[in-house]
């Protein structure tokens, strides 16, 4: 009996090292830098986004989706626990639009999600003509200021743990029913990255006046779903 319960408990611990394993498999693109500056560290990123089938036909079926990114900023401590300095997020949500037959993404800044993806505040939104270009937009951000220069000194060493998922916790309440345990569902990103040293010089704000967002730029822009202008930069919410 005693044997019996050991060899199970390896195959259970087994499983449970491949699923995180899995987990934490990178993307085929994956790309991810840091920029140090006199006045912020921002984070630049971008990734390649291959959802299965099950998940394109929800969308297709009108189901929104909402893709989290994180970055949490520690100072390395050899005496204790690496202590975190700064914590960010930024949600984008994709949903499609049978009536114009395009993709809408739309950012928040908003890290109070506790009401769920309704209860999210969005600040940009930006329209697409194919779902690959939706993605593209959803899975890329540029120049994302993650922390003020002032809380990194230069005498501490630092890095940076990142983390890109899918969050199912903001999908309709009916439909979050049996989706944790779908593998398909599981789309999780995560990566740590050193902060560097040197100190590069400030480079001059993106002309479209919105700070670390990039986009196709064969995307058209729109500020309201009614209107969608055909410019290749986001437009802020009115």
């Amino acid at each position: 009996m005693l044997r019996w319960m050991t060899c199970f408990a390896g195959l259970l611990l087994l499983t449970l090292c491949l699923q995180a394993r899995a987990q934490a498999q990178k993307p085929p693109a994956f790309q991810l830098s840091l920029q140090r500056t006199p006045e912020a560290l921002y984070l630049s990123g971008r990734m390649e986004l291959s959802p299965e089938q099950v998940v394109e036909e929800a969308l297709l079926k009108s189901v929104p989706l909402y893709f989290v990114w994180q970055a949490d900023v520690y100072r390395e401590r050899w005496y204790w626990t690496d202590r975190r300095i700064t914590s960010v997020t930024r949600t984008l949500r994709l949903a499609y639009q049978p009536l114009t037959r395009r993709w809408r993404v739309s950012l928040s800044n908003d890290a109070g999600v506790n009401a769920g993806g309704a209860g999210l505040q969005y600040a940009l939104h930006q329209n697409y003509d194919s779902l690959a270009d939706a993605l593209a937009g959803v899975a890329r951000v540029t120049r994302w200021k993650i922390s003020d220069a002032a809380r990194l000194p230069v005498d501490e060493i630092h890095h940076v743990e990142f983390a890109f998922r899918l969050d199912l916790t903001l999908l309709p309440r009916p439909f979050q029913i049996g989706v944790g345990n779908q593998r398909e569902w599981n789309i999780e990103v995560r990566d740590r990255i050193k902060v560097p040293t040197r100190i590069e010089p400030e480079r001059a704000p993106p002309t479209t006046g919105v700070d670390a967002v990039e986009l196709p730029a064969s995307a058209s822009a729109s500020a309201t779903a009614d209107a969608e202008a055909a410019a290749p930069a986001l437009a802020p919410t009115r």
